[in-house]
Parts: structure tokens; sequence; C-alpha cells
């Protein structure tokens, strides 16, 4: 089989302005990037708004493994499909970042003949969202220093004089906003700053990853530009001397902010391989961010399809549980069917069980051993109310017998059914039966319900997720993380949802524990406001928000050939 890049460069891509008028989107109402991708307005809702919300369908998966569960391709083969039977649907994923791409993942966005082309222009830089998202969170870290340094030299009373601001009284050890980069760069997670009498006062930051940025969130969870520069205001980069919150608002950066973020408000269209339209906007992570692409690519979507199909970072007890306690409590929008995602690989890599036989290798006893964890994410997400379809993505070296096995022991599930995929290698067709499937689970009823309410506290959010969403046995809190669940109880901001930040390769905080991990303690150890977004972040056990590159990263194998091509993204 050819590999995806080549996939995509052999495809013939339909102008993107006949796939937006297939949509139903006027051309006033897009912006055009050459002829792949284009800008849609957000115009698009509002003339829309009488008409009804399409079905919504949220794709996530078992435990991840190092070999690809194929989420991604499931959720553009399943758009591909839905559209193949008659069934007017686009997708709505996020943008890759750039990290990953020349980290250890590659290309983003689905694979084979199931994935958003040309696969080159979405995995780097797209229409500059991300970039858009550095330089404005970068800009509010600046913002601080700046202010910092001044009112410093000159004190509180000449700076009012000379700025005409009143001073805000920065504590330098409470400088809360770190800053940001689209790569892997594991140098940067803690640095100083401020060094040389011209430059100072000294203190501690670091940088994250952008899509873990709050910035990224405020993208993904605005109604509209109005929204996102009031979010903007209430981000709290520092404390001041009294350990109250200083906001963007308070410094005067938060206009400035927006306006560098304008045109990333907008979402981004693409097509699938089969001339299908596919929604890109906010980014990934949902380990160490919410994970989800953003509320306005789904309001756009849900007014010019009868099915959205979107997707949730890694498995349901990550992207999906925070699409369902913070994206879906802050857009109102439930979904009417749920996928899970699953490999016989996932299975058997997720048994904890050491074999002496390959992965791709059929072994019955590991794949029965690997089934408790395919069978938790079906009752996790059955506990948020909306009908579970799974998906097994089959490999080439599948063998009919355990997929015989698999299949049969989801029917003794609480799935409403499942089908086998093979959109990878066979496109819309490979996705048929999983398409008929998905769609008769959207004609029946969900009752879709959060996991935890509003006016819970911080801590008994805490708890419910731990116990409910992971089956912990409780929760440990540091001392660090005492002190800030008591200044967040302070200063009022216990009716957020919480954003748990933990390692997606166990249920558990430990990434080495497979299967289904029981009686464990989660150990929170830091939380990070994010007034903006307008949720809590929960820093879990060894999780880190800037990633490090690998002995052998993939950047080392991306080029450009005699043609001038870029080579290597797979």
């Amino acid at each position: 089989m050819l590999s995806d890049i080549q996939i995509s460069r052999d495809h013939a891509c339909k102008p993107i302005a006949d796939i937006a008028t297939k949509l139903g989107i006027n051309e006033t109402e897009l912006s055009l990037f050459g002829q792949n991708k284009a800008k849609v307005s957000l115009s698009v809702a509002k003339r829309l708004a009488d008409k009804p919300n399409a079905k919504l369908v949220i794709v996530t998966a078992v435990t991840p493994t190092p070999f690809g569960e194929g989420k991604t391709v499931t959720t553009i083969g399943l758009t591909q499909a839905m559209n193949a039977i008659g069934v007017k649907t686009c997708g709505c994923i996020r943008q890759p970042s750039m990290g990953p791409v020349f980290g250890i993942k590659g290309g983003a966005a689905g694979g084979g003949y199931a994935q958003v082309v040309p696969m080159e222009e979405l995995n780097l830089h797209l229409t500059g969202d991300i970039h858009a998202v550095s330089s404005a969170h970068n800009l509010a870290a600046a913002a601080i220093d700046a202010r910092l340094f001044h009112e410093t030299k000159l004190g509180a009373e000449a700076f009012t004089e000379a700025s005409g601001l009143s001073a805000v009284n920065i504590d330098p050890e409470n400088i809360l906003w770190r800053r940001v980069v689209d790569h892997n760069e594991r140098s940067l997670r803690q640095i100083e700053v401020g060094f040389g009498a011209v430059n100072g006062p000294v203190h501690s930051s670091g940088f994250d990853i952008t899509a873990a940025s709050e910035l990224m969130a405020i993208l993904a969870l605005s109604q509209d530009l109005h929204d996102l520069r009031q979010r903007i205001g209430r981000l709290v980069l520092a404390l001041d001397t009294h350990a109250n919150p200083i906001t963007a608002e308070d410094i005067g950066v938060a206009g400035a902010m927006t306006a560098i973020m304008k045109a990333a408000i907008e979402p981004t269209l693409m097509q699938t391989i089969s001339g299908d339209p596919c929604l890109i906007h906010a980014g990934p992570f949902a380990n160490i961010a919410h994970g989800n692409s953003s509320i306005i690519a789904d309001n756009i979507a849900a007014k010019l399809a009868d099915v959205v199909v979107t997707e949730a970072g890694f498995g349901s007890d990550m992207g999906f549980e925070k699409f369902s306690n913070i994206k879906v409590r802050e857009s109102g929008y439930a979904p009417s069917a749920a996928v899970v995602v699953v490999t016989l690989k996932a299975l058997k890599a997720n048994s904890g069980v050491e074999s002496q036989l390959a992965i791709d290798e059929p072994d019955l006893a590991r794949l029965q051993a690997g089934f408790a964890n395919l069978e938790w994410h079906i009752n996790n997400v059955h506990q948020y109310g909306a009908p579970v379809v799974v998906a097994i993505n089959r490999f080439p070296t599948d063998t009919a017998e355990e997929l015989d096995w698999l299949q049969a022991k989801i029917a003794s599930t609480r799935a409403f059914g499942c089908a086998i995929s093979t959109a990878f290698a066979d496109g819309a067709a490979g996705g048929a039966e999983l398409a008929k499937l998905v769609h008769a689970a959207t004609q029946t009823a969900s009752n879709f319900k959060c996991l935890y309410q509003a006016e819970q506290s911080l801590e008994a959010k805490l708890m419910t997720l731990a116990e409910v969403g992971y089956g912990a046995a409780g929760v440990t809190m540091s001392d660090k993380a005492t002190q800030q669940l008591a200044w967040l109880d302070k200063h009022g901001y216990s009716h957020m949802p919480v954003c748990i930040a933990k390692t997606p390769m166990s249920i558990s905080h430990d990434a080495s524990v497979k299967g289904v991990p029981r009686g464990f303690d989660l150990p929170i150890n830091e939380l990070r406001l994010n007034a903006g977004a307008g949720f809590v972040t929960a820093l879990v056990g060894k999780v880190l928000t800037m990633p490090g590159l690998g002995v052998r990263p993939n950047y080392i194998n991306i080029d450009i050939d005699a043609n001038d091509e870029i080579i290597g993204l797979d």
C-alpha cells in the first residue's frame, strides 16, 4: 500500500470553494487560502440559526498504545462513509501540532484512504491559528514582565505619573503565565528570566507547548469573537503582593491579544480524500489540555449537515471525559451517539500480560485478558447516557478467529453494537457498516448527562472524577495543591469544571499500569486556574505540559525531494 503522503499527493483535490458550496456555505462566507483550504465565517451559523442542529457523534477510544488505534482514521472514515450512504455529514477535527509532527507521531489527520488532504498543508502551519495563539500568549508574558520591570524601577507613584496607569503590584514569585512554543523542547520547561540590571527582576518561568496554552482552550470554547475577548480579559496572569489575581484586563493587554487572534476565531475548511467537508479548529493534547476541537466549528457544521462527526483526544478517560464535562457544559450541544475505537493490538497491549508472541500475531489468551480495558471504556462512555458503538479498526494481520471472538464479547456488553472498519485501506466503502450502525444509534434516545454538577466544590469534583471517572479509591492532595485549592475557593472559582492533566497511557496516573487499575489513589500535585477558559487544571502524577524530543525524532525523516515536495511526514 502507498504511504499516507503519497496517497494524498496522488489525489486530485476538488477546489475548496466547490466543497463549501456543496456543504451550503455562501461565497461571501468564505476566505480562500489557495485552492485547498479556506476560513469559514461565523456568520454561517447566524444565517442558519433557526435550523435544527445536526446529530452529533463523538469518537473516542480505548487506552492508547504505541501502535496507534486509528481514532482520527475512524473519524474521517466515518465522515466519508456517512456521506456515501446518503447522510449529509461534516467532520470536525483538531489542528495538528508541529510538536508531535516533528517529534514522534508524524502527520496527524487520519491516514491511508481516510485522511484530510493535502496532508502537508494540514500538518504544517495550515492557516496560522497555532502561530496566532503562540504570539498572543507570549505577548501577555512580555506585558506582565514589562509591567513588573517598570513598576519596580520607578515605584508605584512614579509609574502611575509616567504611564497614566494604576500600579498592579505584581509579586514576582507569583507570575503564573508561562510562555509557549509549538515544538517539543524539554530544555525550556523551567527557566529563569530577567537577568541583568536592565532586564529584571529575576524570576522563575517556563515554557509549555502551545496546545496547552489557556488561549487554545479559550479558542476552542468561545462562542464568537466577543466571547473570546471577554474570556481573554479574565485570564489571570499573576498575583499581586496581597495574593489577589491580576488579569489580562488589569494589565491592559487583552485587547491586543484578541486582535492577534481575530482571524483564528474562524475554523478552516478542508476536504477528505473522498471530497467530504471537514472543519479544522483548535489544538490537540487531551492529556495536558482539554483536547477537543472548537464549539464554533461544531456550531457551524451543525447548521450545514445532518450529522457532525468529531473526536476527542486519547481514550475515553481523557478527551471524552473533558468533552462531556467541559465542552458540552459550555456548548449545550450533547452527542447523539459515541464511538469507541479499538484494535486487537490495543487490547493485547493493554492486557498487562507478557507474551512471547509479537503483538500482531494471534494470541487469544492475551486478547481475552485485554478485553477488560475495552469493557471499561464502554461502561465509562455509557454512564454519560449516549448510545455506544464500538468500531473495530481492522489491521491486515488480524485473524478472523480473533475478530469473531471480539465481536461476540462486545455483544454481551452495554454497547449498542459493533462493526469492523477498514476505512484506512478501503476509504468510505470500508466504513459503510460502521456508518449504518452509527446512523441507527443516532436515531435512538440519548440521555446525556455530565458526571458532576457545577455547584459541587472543586474537591468534590476531583473526587468524582477519580472515583467514578477512573475507578480510583480516592485522591491525595500535595501541600501545594491543598493551598491552591483554598485560594481558589476563597476567590470564587469553585463553580468551574476540572481538567485533569495525566498520562493517557493508563486509566490511572501511572503509565505502566495496564488493563483496568483499581484501588489506587489519584495524586493531585498542582492546581492551575484557567479563569478565561473557565476550568481548573489538576496536574496528576508525572505529567508534563511541555513534551520532549525522543532519541530519534521524526524531524530526521522530513525533507524536500528533487521535485520540491515534502517527504517524511508519515
